[in-house]
Formats: structure tokens, sequence, C-alpha cells
């Protein structure tokens, strides 16, 4: 995003005091995305300081431009610090475990006598068990990105063509589940608390908030298993690579191109481009269901007219044709590329123009 985009919402919340308690990624990419809105953001660390500190460049990347400062969090002088910036504050984020707060001095009774107003986010693992509706209490148990996505059944979506099961290097528990999720909701507290003039605790939790985000595998797994009568594999499900009209091809070079062409028109623009005048047909909107012989056989034909050249050709090729089919791209390569060439590597931005 260009600066200009940028200073377009870069005081969307300025006058709002977040101070922020968290570590590591879900917690501190929030309070950058915050930071970025125009928010002043107090990060306060234990004394050791923040774990990512040791990763260097991600730790800059999430906490430039935030106040920092580092207390002994078991020294009550430390928490008094605290509370003392919590008295104007907006917002208190955290990424402890239910109960630890409490255990600090800092429940939420406590910080709602100093500051009525406050909101209080604390982003979890598993969620907070209420003694009523969760007979499984995991809300002490440990855990990272990669544990959050296997209980959420998330990392099981994530599979291979061959079925085998994928590592993703992308943390979309933190990220998703974690950080924008808890931005969504502290923004909605904070608006309730400007109108109302009082705050709340949140709990947000990165495992139900994941699986609540798996919206269409849900509702196209029972798609597929009604024409087909059972339950489709990941790599099998209607957007999982089952329709020829949306899927990664391989080309000559060993590289993928993305093919979304998932309505009629932008697949019967495809097979123009592809000089395959005969497949326009062979579309599910066209009744022509997954896993049928039609079906099987168009992308099979497609798979070996694109495995003909090279990536870079079908750049070309695609380069003016609107049909949703894209070069799948290395980092290297969209860093570098001109629909990047603004973007600020240290900031958290999702894309606001």
């Amino acid at each position: 995003m260009s600066n200009i985009l940028m200073n377009q919402m870069a005081d969307c919340l300025q006058g709002i005091k977040v101070v922020d308690l968290t570590r590591n990624l879900p917690g501190p990419f929030a309070t950058r995305l915050l930071a970025d809105l125009g928010a002043e953001i107090v990060k306060i660390e234990p004394l050791n300081g923040d774990p990512a500190r040791a990763f260097g460049e991600i730790f800059t990347a999430l906490n430039h431009g935030k106040e920092t400062q580092k207390i002994d969090f078991r020294d009550p002088v430390g928490i008094e610090t605290i509370k003392t910036h919590l008295k104007d504050a907006d917002v208190m984020l955290d990424s402890f475990r239910p109960e630890v707060l409490e255990g600090m001095g800092l429940a939420a009774e406590t910080l709602h006598a100093i500051n009525p107003k406050l909101v209080m986010v604390s982003i979890t693992g598993y969620g907070v068990a209420d003694g009523e509706t969760v007979t499984h209490d995991w809300s002490q148990k440990a855990g990272h990105d990669i544990n959050f996505m296997a209980m959420s059944g998330v990392l099981d979506q994530l599979k291979t063509a061959e079925g085998d099961q994928a590592m993703p290097n992308i943390q979309f528990a933190d990220l998703a589940g974690g950080s924008d999720t808890a931005v969504i909701a502290l923004l909605a507290a904070v608006f309730s608390a400007q109108r109302t003039g009082k705050g709340r605790h949140v709990a947000v939790s990165m495992t139900h908030s994941l699986y609540q985000h798996m919206v269409m595998p849900k509702a196209t797994g029972k798609l597929v298993k009604s024409f087909s009568g059972k339950n489709p594999k990941p790599q099998h499900d209607f957007l999982g690579g089952l329709l020829p009209c949306y899927r990664l091809y391989k080309t000559f070079d060993e590289r993928h191109i993305a093919v979304g062409s998932l309505e009629l028109k932008f697949w019967q623009g495809l097979c123009e481009v592809l000089e395959l005048p005969e497949l326009k047909t062979k579309h599910w909107q066209m009744g022509v269901m997954p896993n049928t012989k039609d079906s099987q056989e168009a992308a099979q034909t497609v798979a070996d007219k694109f495995a003909s050249h090279d990536l870079s050709y079908w750049q070309q090729v695609f380069e003016t044709a609107d049909v949703c089919v894209t070069p799948v791209l290395t980092l290297e390569e969209a860093r570098a590329h001109p629909l990047f060439a603004h973007q600020d590597e240290h900031s958290a931005t999702l894309g606001w123009q």
C-alpha cells in the first residue's frame, strides 16, 4: 500500500490508547494493526522481554512505533505501573492463560473499578471454560498455532493433491483466529463503551475462531455428499481441486498456475484462451458434476495443455485475459511484483485503500 493510501486510514483510531501485555505473534500483530490505524500503543514486557525479540526482524515488524516498557510482573510495584497506564486507557490486550490476570491482581472487577470504560481482550488458545457448556476444559492447556489449527479441523483440510498432510508456513490460527478476531472484538467493544460508558472483558479463542472460519468446507462438503453419497476428502472437495475450473495446474517447468474460473463465463473465456472450445460446456453450471467422466476428462485436457509450456509463457498469455487465472508466485516474486510496489514491509495493514 502506498504511503498516501495508508495515510487515509492512519488517523482512524487517533486518541485510542491501548496497553499491550501480549507477546510473540497474535497480540503484537493485532496491536500493530491498531497502530497503523492511529492508536497509541504502550507495550509492556516482562524484564526478560518478549520472546519474539530473539527473531530480530519479526519483532521489529510487529512492534515498531510502540512505546515499550519492561517491568517485573511479579512485583506489586510493576503491577501498579500497569494500573497507572490503564487509568486512561481504552483497551488492554493480553494473551495469558485464563485466570492468570486474576493472579496478577488485574482481574476485570479490579480494573473496571479503576476505569469503567476499559475494554479488556484476552487472546486464548482454547477459550474459557464456563462450567456449564464446556464439558472438557482445555483452557489451561498450552499450545501454539499448529496445535490450534490441528484441533479446529483446519489443519486436516490442508492436504496435498495426493492426500498427504501439508504443513503450512502461514500462522492462520495466530493471525486469522487470534489477531484479526481480537481486533474485530475490541473495536466493537470500544464502540459500545463509548456509547454506554461501560467496558467489558472479551475472551477470544483462536481454536474456536478458526473453526468458524471453515464456512466453505462445511457447506461444500454437504454439497458434494448430496450427489456423491459420501463426505469428500479435503483435496476432493468442491473448491479443493475437484472442479476442472477451480484448481492448480502444473506447467512444463514444474511451476503452478491457479485457475479460479468458477463461473461459467470465466470458464468459457479460459477455454477460448487455451483454444479448447470443445470444453465450453463441460462445466458444473451446465450439469457436468465433479467426478463424472466428462469432468475428469476436461480436467485432464486442461492439465495437458498447461503442461505443454513454462509458467512464463502462460503469464504472457493470460496477462490481459479476464478469466481468473494467475501464476503461483514465490514470496520473492510477489515482493517484486508491481502489485506490491509501494507496500510497507513493516506495516500490518490488511489491504486498506
